[in-house]
C-alpha cells in the first residue's frame, strides 16, 4: 500500500488512484483476509481465491505433518472441506467489506478432436463456476478465451446484477481447523504417474522458456507443476504411504516412474522443452 501511494505521488495521481486485487494463495493469508482488506482499504477491489498456489501453501506449510497429506491431485478439488472452508469465508469477509470476492482459475482448455471427452472438461468448468456463483463469488478466471462464454452465461444467469455484496453468507462459520481439516482420497498408481510427468514436462517447458504448458488437456503453470512436485516430496518423505492397491509409495516407484518417462515420452521433440525432458528428469530427481 506504501508503494503504491508513493507512485501515485510520484505520477501526480489522486490518492487511492491505483486499484488492486490480492490472490489469497497461500495458506497463512486466509488467516489475514480482514487485515489485508483494511491495508488496502483506499484502493481494494476484491479478493480472488488463488486456489492452485493455494493448494500447493498448504501442502508446503503442512509438509511434515502425516495426518495433513493430501490425496492425488485430481482428488483435491474445491469440494474438499478446507478448500470449501477457505472460499467461502472468502466471500463472506470481503462482502462484509464491500469488496468483490474473484473465484478460482478453471484449468481445462478445450479438447479437440474428442467431442465426447471435450463435452465432458466442458461441463466440469460448467460446474465449477455454478459453485462459485452458487456460493456468492462476483466474477471468477478461465484458462482459456473459449471457455469464457461458458463461464458469462453461468454468472449471468445466476448474478443479473453487477455483484453479489446482498450475499452476506452469515450461514458460513470457519474456524482455524476448517482451513486445515485433512482431505479425504487415495493416491492411485496414475495419480502418482501423473505427477510425476506433469513436472518432468513442466520443468523441461521452463527450462525452455515456456511459463504454462498445455498437458492432458490441462493448463499447468508454476503453481500446479509445484503441487505435483511437492505432493511427491510428502508422500516420498513421510515413509509410510502406499497406493490404493497396497504397493508401497516409496522411491524405487518414483525411480521407476522417471526411468519409464523417456519411453513414454515418443514424442517429446513435439513438445515444449522436448528436448529438456532428460534435464527435467534429473531435476526432478534431485529436488526429490
Amino acid at each position: 500500500n506504501a508503494v503504491l501511494g508513493d507512485i501515485e505521488a510520484t505520477l501526480g495521481l489522486a490518492h487511492g488512484e491505483l486499484k488492486v486485487t490480492v490472490l489469497i494463495e497461500t495458506l497463512p493469508a486466509a488467516f489475514e483476509m480482514d487485515e489485508i482488506l483494511h491495508a488496502l482499504k483506499d484502493r481494494i477491489v476484491g479478493l480472488n481465491c488463488g486456489r492452485w498456489d493455494y493448494i500447493f501453501s498448504y501442502i508446503k506449510t503442512l509438509r511434515r505433518h502425516r495426518d495433513r497429506v493430501l490425496p492425488e491431485r485430481g482428488q483435491v478439488t474445491m469440494v474438499q472441506p478446507f478448500l470449501r472452508a477457505y472460499s467461502e469465508l472468502l466471500v463472506k469477509t470481503c462482502h462484509r467489506r464491500g469488496a468483490h470476492a474473484m473465484g478460482g482459475m478453471a484449468a481445462q482448455i478445450p479438447i479437440s478432436g474428442d467431442r465426447a471427452a471435450n463435452d465432458a472438461a466442458l461441463a466440469r468448468v460448467r460446474a465449477d463456476k455454478l459453485r462459485e456463483v452458487t456460493a456468492g463469488h462476483d466474477g471468477t478466471w478461465v484458462a482459456h478465451p473459449a471457455l469464457i462464454p461458458i463461464a458469462r452465461e453461468v454468472f449471468d444467469q445466476k448474478m443479473p446484477g453487477p455483484n453479489q455484496h446482498g450475499v452476506r453468507r452469515d450461514d458460513v462459520s470457519v474456524d482455524r481447523d476448517a482451513l486445515i481439516r485433512p482431505s479425504v482420497g487415495t493416491i492411485t498408481r496414475k495419480g502418482f504417474d501423473n505427477n510425476v510427468e506433469v513436472c518432468v514436462r513442466y520443468i523441461a517447458a521452463w527450462l525452455d522458456g515456456q511459463g504454462c504448458v498445455p498437458i492432458h488437456w490441462l493448463m499447468e503453470d508454476a503453481a500446479t507443476a509445484e503441487i505435483g512436485r511437492a505432493q511427491l516430496w510428502q508422500w516420498l518423505h513421510h515413509g509410510d504411504l502406499h497406493l490404493d492397491d497396497g504397493s508401497p509409495v516409496d522411491f524405487s516407484l518414483f525411480d521407476r516412474a522417471l526411468m519409464a518417462l523417456p519411453s513414454k515420452l515418443a514424442n517429446r521433440m513435439k513438445m515444449p522443452g522436448g528436448a529438456r525432458i532428460n534435464e527435467a528428469i534429473a531435476l526432478l530427481d534431485e529436488l526429490t
